[in-house]
């Protein structure tokens, strides 16, 4: 099962292993380094997950020296500057691990799920724009229902909903980059590196 509700108890801690599993199996030695990239943009509220999720994130990951975020509050990665950032995510690093993040509309049942899979997220199909396809893993988020005028239904969505899962899913980008990484020495900051992941799920 690679989908957690975030509905469901303990929602964070099982989407946290759903992720650290997909990153054990496929983030091998022929990867550098890890882009986080996070889709999306805070003039939607339905489109705002992932500038959220980056937000979170953005001290969090400090303490790594091999890891990367790109698409936050400040600098979101959207429809007019995607193509823009994948270019310089292979430009500037070496052999780079990406794991991205966006939000979705999908099904009444399935909305509040959060899915992870190894094949690239395919950012703007739900709103019918062509845009490059881009992720070794992809984390998607779905935040309301997919169908009719998808683009005012994002605009319309509940932000205590995207809020939610902005938490649950960046505290689980978290402990799985702290699990794995932790035990390969890529930590730099030795008071990051005793701090309990724990203590923010």
């Amino acid at each position: 099962m690679n989908e957690v509700n975030i509905n469901n108890s303990n929602s964070t801690i099982h989407f946290a292993k759903i992720l650290e599993k997909y990153i054990n199996k496929y983030y091998t030695s022929d990867y550098k380094e890890i882009i986080i990239l996070c889709i999306g943009t805070d003039r939607c509220t339905g489109d705002s997950l992932g500038p959220l999720i980056g937000y979170k994130l953005e001290r969090r990951i400090k303490g790594y020296n091999n890891v990367f975020l790109y698409g936050t509050l400040d600098e979101p990665v959207h429809a007019k500057n995607l193509e823009e950032t994948i270019n310089l995510i292979n430009i500037s690093h070496k052999k780079p691990f990406v794991i991205a993040v966006d939000a979705c509309l999908g099904s009444i049942n399935r909305i509040g799920c959060i899915k992870v899979s190894n094949e690239p997220l395919k950012p703007g199909a739900g709103v019918n724009k062509t845009l490059p396809s881009v992720g070794d893993i992809s984390i998607l988020g779905i935040v309301n229902l997919a169908g009719f005028m998808e683009f005012m239904v994002l605009q319309n969505t509940r932000l205590q909903l995207v809020m939610k899962m902005a938490d649950s899913i960046s505290k689980g980008i978290e402990y799985a980059l702290w699990k794995i990484i932790k035990s390969k020495d890529y930590i730099i900051n030795k008071d990051f590196e005793n701090t309990t992941i724990f203590n923010y799920m």
